[in-house]
């Protein structure tokens, strides 16, 4: 088993922590939690690179490794890192544990191999992630999703 773990940090006070495990030729599963989020749906995506040097703009795109467009994580034409939306309630918090409908889509953010997302880096975005069909011109390429609040760099744990 593969084990991978980014720690979420911003200037806005988000916070958060999410984890990865891989079973061998298994799907990623992905938990844990986020805080400091205003109440409703935010995009929640594996960004390129890993690197922060400039906040959580200087991640990159989308982790894209087969050049499609943006879209929802069920569907078939879609970035590699495209998460979708977590939902935050009025507390300003979202937990989120492992379950089918993750194990479904995260075939697609492996933990080894040439498309491992080590190294890259979770990012979450101010506003909805519009699953690339609201018509916008972002939509295609990042969800029209809004600023970037919070990322962390995925990294190995131990």
């Amino acid at each position: 088993m593969v084990k991978a773990v980014a720690v979420l940090g911003s200037s806005e006070g988000v916070k958060g922590t999410i984890y990865f495990t891989q079973e061998v030729d298994a799907p990623t599963t992905v938990t844990g939690s986020i805080s400091g989020l205003k109440p409703g749906l935010h995009g929640f995506h594996v960004h390129a690179l890993g690197d922060t040097t400039n906040g959580c703009m200087s991640t990159g795109p989308h982790f894209n490794p087969a050049a499609k467009e943006h879209g929802a994580p069920e569907d078939e034409n879609r970035h590699a890192g495209d998460l979708g939306n977590v939902t935050v309630g009025d507390d300003g918090e979202f937990f989120m544990f492992s379950n089918l409908m993750w194990l479904f889509f995260l075939q697609q953010i492996p933990l080894t191999g040439v498309h491992s997302i080590i190294g890259r880096a979770v990012v979450v975005h101010g506003d909805p992630d519009d699953l690339g069909k609201g018509g916008h011109e972002l939509s295609t390429s990042t969800g029209n999703a809004g600023g970037r609040v919070a990322c962390g760099i995925i990294g190995l744990q131990g």
